[in-house]
């Protein structure tokens, strides 16, 4: 097993872990953060009902955002927090999917919590 290889299995249990934990809500649904290597994607998942209340990502955005990835995942927690304004939902459950809570993650999160979302 080489090098990414036990990289990526780390993440899957990482993952696995994390997911064992949360649920998601109407009242108080998963924030699902999905993380590539050019895009960044956010989901408002009700677990309960199996459905996507609310979404938002970098693909297809264009020209419109601006700056470093890291700037990038930020305007992605605002629009999220804004869409979940207008579904009525004020508390989300944070869901990492196996990344650590630094860079992207934590400006998409503190974005989304200036926006008033709580976590």
């Amino acid at each position: 097993m080489n090098r990414l290889q036990k990289k990526r299995i780390n993440q899957i249990q990482r993952k696995n872990r994390i997911r064992a934990k949360l649920h998601g809500t109407i009242e108080r649904p998963r924030m699902s953060v999905t993380i590539s290597n050019q895009h960044i994607s956010v989901q408002l998942i009700d677990d309960d009902g199996h459905n996507t209340l609310a979404s938002a990502t970098t693909v297809g955005h264009g020209a419109k955002l601006t700056g470093s990835k890291t700037d990038k995942a930020a305007q992605i927690g605002k629009e999220i927090a804004a869409k979940a304004k207008k579904k009525k939902i004020k508390a989300v459950v944070l869901d990492r999917n196996g990344r650590l809570y630094h860079g992207r993650v934590k400006a998409l999160a503190e974005a989304a919590r200036q926006e008033g979302l709580t976590f």
